[in-house]
């Protein structure tokens, strides 16, 4: 009986969870009843749920409509993470040097649940610019990125943890699953990686890892840049990226140190 009650504890603190990212992931206040048939969940528990995440301030009710967003409790609870270690600010003022020297955008990312996402980003200052949106959920087979941070998976577990669907394209076609593989492979053998995006067809991007002190990838340091540039300044940019990006891992292994 009691470890049927901690399992049910367990899938409703999973489902919170579930709510949580659903938001953020629209981007707009919604009744929980629109939350759970996006979810597939029973609107009962969605309910109860969502009345458990706003007594605590994790949600808030926005409207006479009973349409909920994300509440401020999770800024503070951000802030206190940040307090903690600022790999954000580490990285925001390495991104502003990369851009200073290559004056191409720069950006720090990481990995969002099975998607990958831009955290930070620094605007290139040539003529041309490059931007994306900060914080959008990105199918990782998209990126240049995704080679790095899925390094110290096994094959069967990349393959089990991509949805099925986020090998099709945004050109409609389905990427091939062994040469992503074969991908990852090699951008983890060289520690790093670089490819004419998938997304556009007027940028190359460049990736690095940061690694923690296991030497276990957690995010990445990127170069994104008009083809022509990206071609005739290659060395250069892979070669600032790779020091960036040994430089914040250093940092990383360094703060783990201290917190041990």
């Amino acid at each position: 009986m009691k470890d049927q009650i901690e399992r049910k504890r367990a899938r409703g603190i999973d489902r919170a969870f579930d709510i949580l990212d659903h938001l953020r992931a629209v981007g707009r206040p919604q009744r929980p009843g629109e939350i759970a048939q996006a979810l597939g969940a029973p609107k009962s528990t969605v309910y109860d749920l969502v009345a458990t995440l706003i007594d605590h301030g994790m949600l808030e009710t926005v409207d006479s409509q009973g349409n909920v967003f994300l509440g401020r409790r999770l800024y503070f609870l951000g802030l206190a993470y940040q307090e903690h270690f600022d790999l954000g600010r580490e990285a925001g003022v390495l991104l502003k040097e990369i851009t200073a020297t290559t004056s191409e955008t720069s950006q720090f990312c990481m990995l969002d649940g099975d998607k990958y996402t831009v955290a930070m980003m620094c605007e290139g200052s040539r003529p041309f610019r490059i931007s994306a949106d900060v914080g959008e959920r990105t199918p990782i087979p998209w990126t240049a990125s995704g080679r790095l941070l899925l390094g110290d998976m096994s094959d069967d577990e990349i393959l089990t943890f991509i949805p099925p669907e986020d090998f099709i394209l945004p050109n409609g076609e389905r990427l091939d699953q062994d040469a992503f593989l074969a991908e990852v492979r090699a951008a983890r053998k060289e520690g790093f990686f670089s490819f004419d995006s998938i997304v556009d067809s007027f940028t190359h991007c460049f990736a690095a890892p940061v690694c923690d002190e296991a030497g276990k990838c957690v995010a990445t340091l990127c170069i994104v840049a008009p083809k022509n540039d990206a071609r005739a300044h290659y060395d250069s940019y892979r070669k600032i990226l790779i020091e960036a990006g040994h430089k914040l891992s250093g940092l990383l292994s360094g703060q783990a140190a201290r917190d041990k």
